[in-house]
């Protein structure tokens, strides 16, 4: 016996009980109602529907009947198809938001029904115990993600690459996201200069203890702040917080956001056709991310925000790469295998034996700086750039 025929012989036992009592002058009607938990009015309707037809009255009369609004045989197929040929990698609730644009207006719970009904998909298995999530921070810019993760992004290419996010705590808007071949330095700097000159300057960053983001002595042990890595440096120079992650818990909101753009992004490159770098990220610029903050994106605690804008000096200038040099008799600077030529300046005479820094951007550029002045930029070949000529006697 099905559960539905069981359902409803308990239902008349029930009702036969309380009939009988009522009957019997030992319940009025309010008193039957309340033991059936029903209204009166309906206890009126189930005591007429027995009089007059005995027991079948009491039968539910939409029992056997297919639902007035059970979707058409068609459309369950055309649904199975879709997710089959052309989504087959998409979570159940990424395939719903595509469903209207193939002419399909069903309710999440009616997709996801329908798709484990077919053996597509199947039920998620019960969640352990409840955690609470970390409150976030109440404004826009009071403090920003920023984390790396490997995976296959662009299934057309047979490898992985690293995405960088930064993102915002209060909202979870990603501010920016690019492909590299790997994590570092520089893509952090990508990063935040982004953020940066887009928004202003932020108060904190969270982000893990990387060997880029901090020097730790002990493997699992705590940084050493006093040893600070070029993003360390950086930060502090532009009067930012860096705070660093202890465990994956205490980044568990960077790790749900990329939990859900690997179950999103390579998706729709797929789709897109895309199979290089340079375009993903384009997508991920002009498509993805207006798209995918719009869907994901939450109202701060509070208005306003903790931004301020930016207004030093040359901002790749801070987030770049900085080493101490002393130049030689012949006014040059070795700097990793090249030899960057300082030109005549009509400050100075020579620099030889002068301590200058050398900084190198992200895109690969070099400069010379003597203090606060650049004596030269340089090509990624370590050649005088034609903006040097100035320095020219």
């Amino acid at each position: 016996m099905g559960r539905s025929m069981v359902l409803q012989e308990i239902r008349l036992m029930r009702f036969e009980d309380a009939y009988g009592r009522f009957h019997q002058g030992r319940l009025n009607c309010e008193e039957a109602a309340e033991l059936l938990n029903v209204s009166l009015s309906t206890f009126f309707r189930y005591r007429q529907r027995f009089e007059e037809e005995g027991t079948p009255g009491l039968c539910d009369r939409r029992f056997g009947k297919a639902s007035a609004r059970r979707a058409a045989v068609d459309e369950v197929t055309k649904v199975l198809a879709l997710f089959e040929t052309r989504y087959f990698d998409f979570t159940v609730k990424h395939f719903h938001e595509k469903l209207p644009g193939h002419g399909i207006a069903r309710s999440y719970s009616w997709t996801k029904n329908s798709l484990q009904a077919a053996g597509k998909v199947v039920k998620a298995k019960r969640r352990g115990a409840h955690r609470r999530k970390r409150p976030r921070r109440a404004l826009l810019g009071m403090m920003l993600h920023q984390d790396g993760s490997p995976h296959r992004w662009i299934p057309a290419l047979e490898r992985s690459f690293d995405l960088i996010v930064t993102m915002d705590d209060a909202t979870s808007v990603i501010y920016s996201a690019f492909l590299v071949e790997e994590e570092g330095t520089m893509s952090s700097f990508q990063g935040l200069a982004a953020a940066i000159e887009t928004h202003g300057l932020f108060c904190t960053l969270y982000t893990d203890r990387g060997g880029h983001y901090f020097h730790t002595p002990e493997a699992g042990g705590k940084v050493d702040k006093t040893q600070p890595t070029q993003v360390g440096r950086a930060l502090a120079q532009l009067g930012i917080e860096h705070i660093p992650a202890y465990s994956p818990e205490a980044r568990g909101r960077s790790e749900r956001m990329f939990g859900t753009l690997q179950g999103r992004l390579p998706q729709e490159l797929r789709l897109a056709g895309i199979a290089d770098m340079e375009a993903a990220n384009c997508y991920l610029r002009d498509v993805y991310l207006p798209e995918h903050n719009r869907r994901f994106a939450v109202a701060a605690a509070e208005p306003g925000s903790a931004f301020i804008p930016w207004v030093g000096a040359n901002l790749a200038d801070t987030l770049c790469l900085q080493e101490e040099r002393t130049v030689g008799n012949d006014n040059t600077v070795r700097y990793q295998r090249l030899t960057l030529q300082i030109p005549p300046d009509r400050h100075r005479h020579h620099y030889v034996k002068a301590k200058v820094r050398v900084h190198e951007y992200p895109d690969g550029r070099l400069a010379v700086f003597h203090g606060p002045r650049c004596l030269a930029r340089y090509d990624t070949s370590g050649n005088l750039l034609r903006e040097n000529q100035q320095h020219a006697a």
